[in-house]
Parts: C-alpha cells; structure tokens; sequence
C-alpha cells in the first residue's frame, strides 16, 4: 500500500510538469446571426498556427457549403500564439452551421432572422428579481420601512416612503444615479422599438398578460419609486442605504441590517445637498446636484410621454416634476456622488453636463420651448465626448451614463449644423475607441475598469446609433464584435448574460445572494466582466470561492495578459450581475430582433410563448391553425386530406421517424397538396418525467442525435430542415431546456393552445374519466369560443388513434368544427404564414 501510494506521488507530481497538449478554438456567437449581418468569428491556438482557409458546415448534413480564404492574422494574444478573424458575412442563407479552421471545430450555431426574438424580454427577468418593496421572485415583499432623512437641512430623522425601484446588483443598496438611467435606457428601447416587446407579465411582475408590454410594466416600476424620491419640487434624493448593508449574503427579505433604526426597521435616505457627505472616515466629493437633477429632468420628461397611454395621472405628475428637477441643476451644478460609510467604494461620478444636456433636450422635445434646445447645445458643447472613449483606465462609474444620448438627440434636431457638430462628437468617441481595438483580435477596445460590460453596451449602442444617423457603415465591424463579446466571442468562449443562451456557456456562479442561498439564478443579468489584473488583485474581499461544492472557474488557460474573468460565486468584480447594464442593453437587443423581424417580412412577434415555445399566435387574429401530429399511427389519412381539401385549408403535420418510415406515401401525398409536414422527433422520446418537468431524461447531446436523425428521415422524403424549422415535441411536452436546444439547432417549438382539450381526441374509453369523446371536445372548442374567442389557436388533432377508439374526432366532427368555425368569421391560417418563420 506504501509503495503503490508513493507511486500515485510520483506520476501526480510528472502530470503537474508534464505540458498540456496544445489546443485551439473557434470562438463565436452563441446566439447565432441575422443572415444579413457582420459574421466573424475568432480563432485562435495556443501554439504558432498558420490559417489559410477555413470552412462553413451545415451541422444537419456536415456537408461544406462554402470554404474561405485568406483569414485576417491578428497576432499574439496572451497565452494563445496565434490568431485569426473568420469573416463569413457574406453567407446569408438560414440554418445551422459551424465552422473549421486548422484543427479547431465551432460550437454549432444558426443564421435565421430569429436568433434575437425574445432576448429583450429575457433581460426583464434580472429586472423582476432586483425589484425592492414586493419582489415576485420571492414572492414576497422586503425593505417596506424605508427610510430616513439624513443630510436634509431640516428634515433629517423624518420618515419618507421611498418603497419601490430595484436593488442595484447583489447588494440592497438603491441609487438614482444607476436607478435613472436604467429607466431612461428601458423607455428609449421602447420608444425607438416598441414591436421588439411582449405581455407575458402583469403590473406586479407576476406571469400573466395585462395588456401592457412588460418594459412598460418595468419601467413603471422604476418610475414609481423615482416619483416618491422627489417628494416636492425641488426636494432630490440621491440613495437608499449606504454599505453597512455589506453584512453578507442574505436573502432581500431576511434584511436585518440595522443603521440605527432598528434590525430590518428602516434605511437611510441621502439628500442631494450639492455638499460632500460623510459618515466615516470616507468623504466622497461631491459638488452640486446636476448629476442627479438632469437625470430626474430627463425620466420624468420622457416617462410622462412614455406612460401616458396607460397610466395618465401618474404621466401628467411626473411630467409637471420635469422642469423643476431641471432647474434645481441650474442652480447647483455639479456631480452628486453617492456616500459610503466603512468602505472606499462608490460610484465616483464627477461628469454633469451629460446629465443636464439630455434633461435639457427631453424638456425640448416635450415642451416644444427652444430655450431648453439652447441649453441642451451649451451643456453639450463642454463635453464633446464622454471622456472614457479612448482613456485606459478610470475609476468606478467616473464619467456616468457611459454613453451620451443627449448628443444623438441634438443630432436630431433638425439643424444640419448642429447635426453635423454632433455625429462629430458621436464620430470622435467611437474612433478613439476602434483605435485601440484594432489592436484586439476581438476588436475589442474597452478599458477594463469594473463594470467593462456596462462600456460595451455603451459603445455597442454608440456604434449603432451613430450608424442609423449617418448610414456610415465604418464601424459596422466593431458594432459586431462589441456585440458577439457578449455572447461568448471573447477569450474565454462565454456569454456575459446568465441563461442567455441557456444552451450555450454563460456565468453559472455569478455572484449573487439568490444563488447562495439555492433559491435560483440571476437569469437575465449581464455580469461585470472581465477587469485588469491589477484590479483584481487589489479588491478587498474578492477571490475565486465557487459554490459550496462547486469551485469556480477561473479560465485560466484563457486569461489575456493584463485582464481577468472568472465565473466564481465571490468574484464581485468580474461576475457580479447589474441592474443598470442588464437595462442599458435592452435598446440593442429589441433593436436586433426588430432588424430580424425586417429581414424576415415581419412587423411584429405578436406570438404568445410558454417556456419558449410558441402556443398560440397573433391573439388580435381571428384565425386558427390546424396542426396535426403521429407517432405511428396513420388510420385518419384519408378523411383528414379529404376535409382539409374540401375547405381549402393548408395543415401542418408533425412525424415522428417510424412515421416517416412507414408510410412513405402518405408524406408524399401531404406534400403534393402543400402541406407543412415537419418533425415530431425521431424516437419519439419522453424528455422529461410527468411528474417533474423541470427535470429531464434526455441529455442535450440525445437531443440532438434524435432531431439530426429526425431531419435526416425527412431528407429521404424530400424535407430540407431549413423548410421544416417549427417543431411540435413528442407528447406535446417540453420545458424551457428543450426549447433553447432546439432554437440552438434553428429550431423552433410550437404547441397546441391549451383549452379546447382537442387534443384528447387520443383518449380511449379504458381511460375512465380521463376518456373525451369526439362530441365532448368539439363542445368544449365551441365553448371556449363563445366565451373567450379563439383568435391564434393552434388546434392539435391527432393523424391517427388506437383502435380502441372508435369514435374518431375526424370523421365528421372535423368537417363541422371547420364549418361552424368558418360561420363565425374564422379563417385558417398555414402554419408558417401564422407564426411568422
């Protein structure tokens, strides 16, 4: 035992000295690609590689469809000797790939005008769960004493309700400064694209439509809480709580923290008193209030014009607050910083002029006065760019919002010369920025400063708007690279958004009190990302503790030279999710799914999604589609052809592989009248166990051998996958896993809408209760009509049923259900025409 221990030492101890193999990588966006967009990826390799081609693969068929040449060289780049840029922009038609190049292989990805639908909304989800007063994550409610003057001149120690507004990242601590331009940044995503946004939520932030977009709802929220911290004209407030809160990781609801008012009782409430606040040994520098007013000015401006479709009252009180918030900048001006008490980390904001341009601009476009113009120009003309573009370093949140939108509003104001002074000033900073990006193989020209992700939105949202202003396309390449970081085209192969894409690698620890205490992840947030070395190491507290039980990965293999990321549950300064980046990037993304939905012919999403899968269409539409679908069973072929014939109706029909299989000519037959037939699976396969759906009994790699073969099957038939990209799951039963390996695959699940109960037309009178018999359903369908319409149903109708029923849906009652529906105003809709893919 002795000699075979000292053995296992030695061989240990070769392994440590021994090299590590050599390797290389293709790293990409995970989310895939619109077909008409910038489509590079990186590749790079640990030893001296020389690239002379690469090549595009159809992941379906692993046939080439096209090769390369002559990739980009971009050198050395920390650990990795070599690499390359991989420009296939020019490749637009849909489906899914990946690429090759030297030795490495690409995760595989799709091209379609899809790839974004549905990623603003994701964002929503970190929104929901930072809410402060009720959080509907926790279901339940936390810090409803809040608070208590200090730094009033007259007021301190009084109580103010400032419940509301969203903790500002794992910590509890709310600030206006982060607080305003989030809500700022959600209203003009939603202004510039309001098509790009969904109802799946209600006011409260529970699931439920309410016939409100659910940005609206969230920036409602957001708007609220602003509201109750201007009280009264004139009276700003700047922050709730201070880092005392820094206790360690606990749950919102369990907050004990006591600041001298009791454990739980109450939190201190900072007045923007334009003086430096101290309550320490920590003195920040304040010198005015304008940071805080113009933010205050340009959200009650915008939001009254914002909400005045669903909420008037509120629209008009905040909007009569506007002008008034503007003036108390007027008078103070300068920077607001926020105060700490035991610690030297704030956010050190010491621009203003920013702050007072869009205030000033968005007084304008509400009041139509030309005297706010005039001022917007001043304010705007003594910061020309905002002064991180181009700099190396700066300290935490120093020259905040991190993008200028005042400059892209003068831009618009209708004076060419004032246009051209101002894509100018848009013009320098995006420049300044590309020069040191050139220097990156990703493009990448960010300073790595804490929060880095926030200047990435920042300049990805520059680049674009700058882009759609002039039609100068010079960056359009940096556009794509700021934006493919995000989604793992970076050193380290991941995204910067927990969940998104859910199939793809993206932070698992990121550091959060939720995830601590097992209730669940921080879906949706955008994380810090990666920070200086030098940072890193200076940082109280920081380290690479995972999960109990789960290290951290510290991607060491990967790490550039000067900078650090690592996904660790204690890393707060690489992989801390944020309130106000998560929103600042819901304008891109909305703007991304808007460009696809233009790519694809669409207006609007108007799909209703369960889990990611589509169950019901545009709900103002008074249509139905008729969706069928068969594992083996084939008995009703001939009375469904006929009905379907006779109304002149076009259905889509879902196959299993044995159905393939055995009846040839009945596929043949479907497609000879045009139908839709497409996958069902191959093995029809149960995914996950009936009684726990959150879990599942496939893994992601059977998944996709079982569609690849599926997809294969239906080749044989005639079936292209890229004619066939809607899916129905076997058992009409899938989760959110399911459906984001699919969209993974340039797939996407729909279902039948849940209700008529037409689908149990399967149902054999063995079954007992759980039996329906064809006059029961086609009751059932009727009611529902009578009672909530059906506009956007999917009616699912099996294509075959055990011989033991005998009383089958389609003989007859089929022909009358379309009939009578028909009578109604109905039309029937193909499948693809009503999802719109």
């Amino acid at each position: 035992m002795k000699n075979n221990h000292q053995l296992l030492i030695i061989l240990s101890a070769l392994l440590l000295v021994l090299p590590c193999r050599a390797d290389e990588w293709i790293r990409i966006n995970q989310l895939g690609y619109l077909p008409r967009s910038i489509k590079v990826a990186v590749f790079m390799s640990e030893e001296e590689s020389i690239v002379e081609n690469y090549t595009l693969v159809d992941a379906f068929t692993n046939e080439t469809v096209q090769t390369f040449h002559a990739p980009r060289p971009t050198g050395k780049s920390g650990s990795m000797k070599a690499t390359y840029r991989l420009d296939f922009s020019d490749f637009t038609t849909p489906g899914t790939y990946y690429l090759k190049a030297g030795k490495a292989i690409s995760p595989h990805f799709p091209i379609n005008p899809h790839v974004y639908n549905g990623t603003a909304d994701f964002l929503l989800n970190y929104m929901r769960q930072q809410r402060c007063g009720y959080n509907p994550f926790l279901k339940d409610s936390c810090h409803v004493h809040d608070g208590y003057i200090v730094y009033h001149p007259t007021k301190t120690g009084q109580k103010i309700d400032v419940r509301g507004g969203w903790h500002d990242a794992t910590d509890y601590l709310q600030y206006t400064t982060t607080s305003a331009n989030a809500i700022y940044q959600m209203m003009f995503a939603y202004q510039e694209n309001p098509e790009s946004f969904g109802d799946a939520y209600d006011a409260a932030g529970l699931p439920g439509a309410n016939g409100i977009p659910d940005i609206v709802d969230e920036i409602k929220w957001g708007l609220d809480w602003l509201n109750r911290m201007n009280p009264v004209p004139g009276e700003l407030y700047n922050q709730i709580a201070d880092d005392r809160d820094h206790a360690g990781m606990r749950l919102p609801n369990k907050d004990e923290v006591d600041y001298g008012y009791g454990p739980g009782n109450g939190r201190p409430v900072y007045y923007c008193s334009g003086e430096p606040q101290v309550r320490g040994k920590y003195r920040n520098a304040t010198t005015g209030v304008a940071s805080t007013a113009g933010k205050f000015a340009s959200c009650f401006a915008l939001g009254a014009e914002i909400l005045k479709e669903y909420y008037p009252e509120l629209a008009a009180e905040i909007g009569g607050k506007a002008a008034a918030a503007y003036q108390e900048g007027v008078k103070k001006p300068g920077a607001c910083q926020t105060a700490s008490v035991k610690s030297p980390y704030i956010y050190e904001e010491d621009n203003w002029v920013d702050d007072m341009e869009l205030g000033a601009m968005e007084l304008y476009r509400m009041t139509g006065d030309g005297n706010y113009l005039n001022q917007a120009m001043e304010y705007g003309r003594r910061e020309p760019v905002t002064p991180w573009m181009g700099a190396d370093s700066a300290r935490h949140y120093q020259w905040y919002p991190f993008m200028n939108m005042g400059h892209y509003h003068l831009a618009k104001a209708g004076n060419q010369r004032l246009s051209r002074e101002f894509i100018r000033n848009m013009r320098t900073g995006i420049e300044r920025t590309y020069e040191k990006a050139v220097e990156s193989p990703f493009l990448h020209g960010i300073p790595y400063i804490w929060c880095s992700n926030n200047l990435t939105t920042a300049m990805l949202t520059q680049c674009r708007l700058y882009r759609q202003l002039t039609g100068d396309n010079t960056y359009a390449e940096m556009e794509a690279a700021l934006r493919d970081w995000l989604f793992g085209c970076n050193p380290w192969g991941t995204s910067m958004i927990v969940e998104l894409p859910l199939y793809g690698d993206y932070p698992s620890q990121p550091h959060s009190s939720l995830l601590n205490a097992g209730v669940g992840n921080t879906t949706g947030g955008l994380v810090d990302g990666p920070v200086y070395r030098s940072i890193f190491e200076s940082l109280r507290g920081v380290n690479m503790t995972g999960i109990p039980g789960t290290p951290g990965q510290d991607y060491e293999r990967f790490q550039p030279d000067l900078m650090v990321y690592h996904d660790a549950l204690h890393d707060y300064s690489t992989n801390e999710p944020t309130m106000d980046g998560t929103a600042c990037l819901t304008y891109y993304l909305s703007a991304m799914q808007k460009e696809g939905m233009e790519q694809a012919g669409i207006r609007c999403d108007h799909n209703r999604y369960v889990n990611g899968g589509i169950v019901r269409t545009d709900p103002s539409k008074k249509q139905i589609t008729l969706v069928f679908t068969a594992a083996d069973k084939a008995d009703g072929a001939d009375a469904i052809l006929r009905t379907l014939k006779k109304h002149g109706i076009q259905g889509g029909f879902f196959f299993t592989g044995e159905f393939y299989e055995r009846y040839p000519d009945i596929v043949k037959r479907l497609l000879d009248d045009k139908h839709y037939v497409g996958s069902h699976s191959y093995g029809h396969l149960l995914y996950m166990p009936w009684e726990n759906r959150d879990s599942l009994l496939v893994t992601r790699q059977e998944f996709e051998q079982d569609i690849r073969k599926s997809y294969e099957t239906m080749r044989k038939a005639g079936i292209d996958y890229k004619d066939a990209p809607v899916f129905i799951p076997p058992y009409e039963y899938y989760n959110k896993e399911i459906a984001v390996w699919a969209k993974s695959m340039g797939l996407q699940i729909i279902n039948f809408t849940p209700g008529t109960m037409s689908n149990a037309d399967y149902t054999t009178p063995d079954m007992g209760t759980k039996y329906r018999s064809s006059r029961f359903i086609y009751d059932k369908i009727m009611e529902v009509e009578k009672k909530e319409g059906l506009n956007g149903h999917l009616l699912l109708i099996h294509f075959g049923t055990d011989d033991r029923r005998t009383d089958k849906f389609y003989n007859g009652y089929l022909d009358k259900m379309i009939k009578t529906l028909k009578r109604k105003g109905y039309t029937f809709v193909p499948v693809r025409e009503a999802v719109g893919i």
